[in-house]
């Protein structure tokens, strides 16, 4: 969101294409062993970067909670606190949390990331929709290792639930920013909402079995199922994922279909590619498609797999953690992303935004594995 979030720099919500060895960067091959602190610098060194971006800014001093940037730092860089033996939130995070703290308190009060004067119908409701869903989130992952839900959290959640929809097609979904950069989670109302199930699930203190929540989570899952055949591959990993979170969201059966559909695209060198999880889909700038293995989507594939009970995904889910073990870029600690809108240049500010995403994931996932 800030003056861009979720790609609204036009045309530049995701990356280049890998142009050359492991996009400007040697991968830990022979080694095969990743290094939690070079991932920590990278999120951290992009964290500093983006909330003191300008174009990331907002009144009352915050700042963007991206999807691309902030949330995913907010679940990676929480991951590495056991492997880096952190007892406490890092200063990034801390200034992550404090941001996103000031704008659910002032949630009545405060801008949203994008008005309706400013850019348009339905602007406002699309911006207010999605801010509320990652707030959740992210105040929601902050809480679960501690057992506890705290106030702020459950006053984020308050604060998406009055906004849920509750008439015709859209009954039980959330608004959610569009900015004509599909097929990632920047255009991708399903994506938003299948977050929401996982910040509802997740959230501590057996807060989905709630009486008060009851009609509205009922609303969701049946919105997701009812959706669920029209997204893309990827967006059905995030649904398989989320039906982890959320019980009876997706009955055995419809899980192991999503594993199965997903396992059919692993690539020989064990990671997935965005580009064919996505459909049908153009550059603006008509580039081709990179079809290399890339971080973001190997790293949530593996991160969901290893979320969900499927027998059949375990040899593949340990090939696509050996492929994220040996790519980490040596030299920064971020993992490769394809770009799936412009072939903008690697390693701009811009033009890192999907490594931002792919490193978290990576993260999520190297720090989970089984046995780890």
């Amino acid at each position: 969101m800030g003056r861009f979030t979720f790609a609204a720099i036009t045309g530049v919500f995701l990356l280049t294409g890998f142009c050359g060895t492991q996009a400007f960067g040697q991968p830990t091959s022979s080694s095969q062993v990743w290094s939690p602190a070079k991932a920590a610098g990278y999120l951290d060194t992009r964290m500093t970067w983006w909330s003191s971006w300008p174009k990331a800014a907002y009144d009352h001093a915050t700042f963007c909670v991206s999807c691309h940037t902030a949330t995913p730092f907010s679940l990676g860089r929480a991951a590495l606190h056991s492997p880096l033996g952190e007892s406490a939130p890092s200063s990034n995070e801390q200034k992550l949390l404090e941001s996103v703290t000031k704008r659910v308190r002032m949630w009545h009060d405060i801008d949203p990331f994008y008005s309706d004067q400013a850019r348009g119908l339905p602007k406002t409701s699309e911006s207010r929709g999605t801010e509320s869903i990652l707030n959740s989130l992210i105040l929601v992952w902050r809480d679960v290792p501690t057992g506890h839900l705290s106030a702020d959290a459950r006053l984020a959640l308050n604060n998406m639930w009055a906004l849920q929809i509750t008439a015709a097609d859209m009954k039980g979904a959330w608004a959610w920013l569009q900015f004509h950069n599909a097929p990632f989670e920047g255009d991708s109302q399903f994506y938003g909402n299948s977050l929401a199930a996982i910040a509802i699930g997740s959230a501590p203190g057996n807060y989905q079995s709630e009486p008060e929540i009851q009609n509205g989570l009922k609303l969701l899952s049946a919105w997701l199922v009812r959706n669920m055949n029209a997204q893309t591959p990827l967006d059905r990993v995030v649904l398989l994922w989320a039906s982890t979170k959320l019980n009876a969201l997706l009955t055995r059966d419809q899980q192991n279909k999503i594993v199965e559909e997903t396992l059919a695209k692993q690539r020989d060198d064990g990671g997935f590619s965005m580009s064919q999880l996505i459909g049908a889909w153009k550059r603006h700038d008509d580039t081709p498609l990179d079809t290399s293995s890339d971080g973001y989507a190997t790293g949530l594939i593996a991160f969901a797999l290893e979320q969900v009970e499927a027998p059949q995904a375990q040899a593949p889910l340990k090939r696509a953690l050996a492929w994220l073990s040996r790519n980490q870029i040596e030299s920064d600690g971020r993992w490769p992303a394809v770009s799936l809108n412009n072939n903008r240049p690697v390693l701009s500010d811009t033009g890192l935004f999907m490594s931002d995403a792919a490193t978290a994931y990576a993260v999520l996932a190297l720090t989970n594995a089984p046995g780890r």
